[in-house]
């Protein structure tokens, strides 16, 4: 798939993540459990592929990019079993303490997707031009 191509493929996704939200406010409490649910299962799968395309591509991909999934995994990790201790807390504080950490939570990995997204724009750019350049110097006569 070209990089152009997987840009569309975000962008649409990310309209999608924001319909949902948007709907969220909404919902009735099990069709939020269900989505929330949903959400959990493409995400995991996502970071799966993700982690299967690093390991495949290894030798190709830069060591910062490789380092970088390896330190997104370990991140979720790490706030799916936050999520999953705070959400058995049940006095009332705890509850608005939580709703609003996850709102401060997901209003930053908002933040650093839209960083993640500057950072594939810089990347297919650059892609380009090294491909370009590439191109360039296998079209031009050999110097002697």
């Amino acid at each position: 798939m070209a990089v152009s191509d997987q840009l569309t493929k975000l962008a649409a996704r990310a309209k999608e993540a924001e319909d949902r939200a948007a709907a969220a406010q909404g919902k009735a409490r099990a069709d939020l459990e269900r989505d929330v649910e949903n959400a959990r299962t493409s995400a995991q799968e996502q970071a799966d592929k993700l982690r299967a395309t690093a390991d495949a591509r290894k030798g190709k991909l830069s060591v910062w990019w490789h380092d970088m999934q390896r330190s997104w995994q370990e991140h979720i990790e790490k706030i799916r079993s936050d999520i999953e201790e705070r959400r058995a807390e049940h006095d009332a504080d705890r509850a608005q303490r939580r709703a609003e950490n996850a709102e401060d939570d997901a209003a930053f990995a908002i933040d650093f997707a839209y960083a993640a997204i500057e950072e594939a724009e810089y990347a297919a750019l650059d892609a380009s031009l090294a491909r370009m350049e590439a191109d360039e110097l296998a079209a031009a006569p050999a110097s002697r």
